[in-house]
């Protein structure tokens, strides 16, 4: 079960995506350049060079023909995947938060901060015919944030709702033809959500949040079915595709990262059961804080994001398959 180590980013990772056929994953990080590699062999593809900012987010959409990014410096991009040039760059009022690209990839959501005098806002955009007149073009739905800026963002089934975790810990459903919120989840969470990621159906997602528990919600009553408590907090959380599985990562902030060392088993992947809740494996790596996990879309390995600045690809013995839960 040796790792493939993707050495390729000079800053921490922000986020890793696979693409839906799993060949490909994506990575992006704080210094300016997202890059694709092979999932198979590690062996990078490219970059999309054009920010100027740290980037915080990217989606690929369902076809692998278009990346998403959103960054620092206060745009959104659109990429062609294959030859890495920017099919239109969108300004925004502040840095770009979240990005996703809807199921069927007509239509793409992304959310800014609340800085610089301007509060966080969703747009949404229709990607159709993406183009660089994009940039002019009013978003098809803009909706102002007033509570709490969005911290991270999902899309509903049939591209009708959009989910949006909030640094307050909320969570909400948004109704993206009415423009307004329809589902509120209360304070299940008492601190901000770092990363939500949806079940293979669609019908659950997992969240992780700075309140040091990850949680698994219903996606269209988000009601909390699952809580799985750590004593960190929780940067990341995906469900496996195949199996009863929950990974979750995460760490101090980044700025107690220097007090303690690696051997305290503080950036480890930790694996749960989906629904007994309990924790079965640990998986050691990174030397800092771990930003982002990727389940492959087989289920047979998956990918870690870290505050090292590198993405780790671990591929599952044949011994995680057999069924330690009788």
């Amino acid at each position: 079960m040796r790792p493939l180590m993707l050495q390729g980013h000079e800053r921490s990772i922000t986020q890793i995506k696979y693409n839906r056929e799993g060949d490909l994953l994506f990575s992006c990080s704080k210094d300016q350049k997202p890059n694709v590699w092979y999932s198979l062999n590690g062996e990078r593809l490219g970059t999309y060079d054009g920010h100027q900012g740290a980037v915080w987010c990217l989606d690929v959409d369902w076809e692998t023909r278009k990346l998403i990014t959103g960054a620092g410096d206060m745009t959104t991009k659109i990429w062609d995947v294959e030859y890495g040039t920017v099919i239109a760059s969108i300004p925004a009022k502040s840095s770009v938060r979240t990005c996703n690209f809807s199921f069927s990839g007509n239509q793409a959501a992304y959310s800014t901060d609340k800085a610089m005098g301007q509060n966080c806002e969703l747009f949404i955009i229709d990607v159709r015919n993406a183009d660089s007149s994009l940039s002019e073009q009013a978003p098809t739905l803009r909706i102002p944030m007033v509570e709490s800026k969005i911290t991270s963002m999902l899309w509903g089934p049939l591209d009708e709702t959009i989910i949006t975790g909030h640094d307050n810990g909320n969570i909400a459903i948004w109704d993206i033809r009415k423009g307004q919120k329809v589902v509120d989840s209360g304070s299940d969470h008492t601190a901000g959500i770092n990363d939500m990621q949806l079940s293979k159906d669609g019908t659950m997602f997992v969240t992780a949040s700075k309140d040091t528990t990850a949680k698994l919600f219903d996606s269209e009553s988000l009601m909390c079915l699952k809580t799985y408590k750590t004593e960190r907090p929780v940067n990341s959380a995906a469900i496996s595709p195949i199996l009863d599985h929950v990974v979750l990562g995460g760490g101090q902030d980044a700025m107690e990262v220097t007090t303690t060392s690696t051997k305290a088993g503080k950036f480890d992947s930790r694996f749960f059961h989906l629904i007994y809740e309990e924790e079965f494996a640990r998986l050691k790596g990174h030397f800092g804080p771990i930003n982002s996990l990727a389940f492959h879309p087989d289920g047979k390995s998956y990918a870690s994001g870290g505050e090292d600045g590198f993405v780790r690809v671990q591929t599952f013995d044949s011994t995680y398959f057999e069924n330690i839960f009788e």
